[in-house]
């Protein structure tokens, strides 16, 4: 069965988002198109180059993410160093480790760029925060005057998964045709976590249909939820500060803020009070966090099917004009 697929970022957390891929698999459904933010855009990169959820489990296991928290010795320096980094680079570290991570992740499926791809096999959301707008990639690319084709897959991810203040914001400069008569700090545009913006963006595939039947093709959003339970945030000083508001802003999004009418449609996966930032990931922790998508994307799909998912989206279409219709202002006699 055809789904288009929509993964929510968190972190770390996204290790569950893995496990909800292994039931949907189980169940037979075939990702047509797969969208992601942050960590959910590593999980939707990696199933559009073709990785099956078994793959990424074992990529998973042996991934020490540990090592993605990568940056030069000097700014190891206590208090001043990461201090001074941030300052200087905008972020405690650098966030290449991750890109050349997936880089060498998508080269073994013979991914490089979205040319590589079928076109719109796969949409990244991305913060831009010089201009305050949300980014789809690689389309939205060619705001730069880059061709959306050309872009890396690798850069796209990093820029969804770079956590403001956690890792460098990725810059980019505008063509010469654009930049020109520009003053030279104006020619750059920073780019930090898709989150920040959007983290579940469900609208991406609404209202797509199958080209032949025409019949609308069914969207399912993977969704972590569940806070932080006993782990309130010890704030020391400006940097525990930032990591205190980074992570807040990525761990409030859980099921109160799934909209009514999109519950039908979103898998809900605890994450069995993991933090986003929580690199130093031990084994058992990573695996109950996979075991938690899989059970959850499990009980899911095991009443799911078209037909049903059909009636509620019509339920939500009838909701949604009684809204529109209720929302209108009255027309005075």
């Amino acid at each position: 069965m055809l789904i288009n697929a929509v993964f929510e970022g968190g972190g770390v957390k996204g290790i569950s988002l893995a496990g909800a891929v292994q039931a949907a698999q189980d169940y037979d459904m075939v990702f047509h198109r797969v969208a992601g933010t942050s960590s959910g855009s590593i999980v939707a990169a990696l199933i559009a180059a073709g990785y099956r959820a078994e793959e990424m489990k074992t990529i998973i296991e042996n991934m020490p993410f540990a090592s993605l928290l990568r940056r030069s010795p000097i700014f190891d320096v206590r208090w001043i160093g990461p201090a001074a980094r941030l300052f200087l680079k905008k972020g405690l570290y650098s966030g290449e480790a991750l890109e050349e991570w997936i880089r060498n992740m998508l080269k073994q499926k013979g991914i490089r760029t979205f040319a590589d791809l079928p076109k719109g096999k796969l949409l990244i959301t991305a913060s831009d925060i010089t201009n305050g707008t949300i980014l789809v990639l690689p389309d939205d690319i060619g705001r730069f005057g880059i061709d959306p084709s050309k872009l890396e897959v690798a850069k796209a991810v990093r820029m969804s998964c770079s956590i403001p203040y956690f890792f460098d914001p990725v810059v980019i400069r505008r063509s010469p045709i654009l930049s020109k008569g520009m003053r030279f700090p104006d020619q750059f545009v920073y780019v930090v976590d898709g989150g920040l913006l959007s983290n579940f963006p469900l609208w991406l595939f609404d209202g797509e249909r199958l080209e032949r039947s025409g019949e609308p093709i069914p969207v399912v959003g993977f969704k972590m939820v569940g806070k932080t339970e006993g782990k309130s945030a010890r704030i020391r000083g400006p940097l525990s500060m930032l990591q205190a508001l980074v992570e807040t802003m990525l761990t409030a999004h859980d099921e109160r803020y799934i909209e009514q009418i999109n519950r039908f449609r979103t898998i809900k996966i605890p994450t069995i009070g993991i933090k986003p930032t929580q690199f130093h990931l031990s084994a058992q922790d990573s695996t109950a966090l996979y075991l938690s998508g899989l059970a959850a994307g499990t009980e899911f799909f095991s009443g799911w099917n078209t037909k049903w998912y059909d009636e509620q989206l019509n339920k939500q279409r009838k909701e949604l004009r009684k809204k529109q219709t209720e929302s209108l202002p009255l027309t005075p006699v």
